[in-house]
């Protein structure tokens, strides 16, 4: 079993300079079309080379504030103001601003030991499949772990 064998061929990419709030609409157009949450794009440049991923944890990184953990002992704060002041200044960030600009890919002909090894040390939940400097799918965790349910199915 190889990654041409799971990977998905119809996705859904990002450029560096849309903007957060545009991405995020795109994550939310392809869950509604896909019929399952998208959590992370990859990011191409005009001639559709990858130059990165974003995903939504990036995204919660950034707004996240740096001093949370001291926010309980902050009676007055009004936690609801700071989180949208957050989510405003986020909107217009670029994706390339938050983006994770060194992917790991792999290649249509890598087994599924490789990419689920490579997914698990190194907390990777998509991997691109790139053959020739060109993008032909993506594999999903969920696609390696239903892939060998089934298998213990069988």
């Amino acid at each position: 079993m190889r990654a041409r064998d799971i990977m998905d061929t119809d996705f859904h990419v990002l450029h560096p300079e849309d903007d957060i709030a545009g991405a995020v609409k795109k994550f939310n157009t392809a869950s509604s079309k896909e019929g399952k949450k998208i959590f992370g794009m990859m990011v191409v440049d005009d001639k559709d080379h990858l130059v990165g991923m974003l995903s939504m944890y990036d995204i919660l990184i950034y707004i996240q504030p740096k001093n949370m953990q001291v926010w309980g002992q902050m009676e007055d704060l009004d936690q609801d103001q700071v989180y949208e002041e957050q989510l405003k200044r986020t909107r217009g960030i670029q994706v390339g601003d938050l983006m994770t600009p060194d992917v790991v890919t792999i290649s249509p002909n890598t087994h599924i030991l490789s990419i689920s090894d490579l997914m698990i040390k190194k907390h990777i939940r998509r991997l691109p499949v790139v053959e020739q400097d060109h993008i032909v799918g993506i594999v999903y965790v969920s696609m390696v772990f239903y892939h060998m349910l089934n298998r213990f199915l069988d």
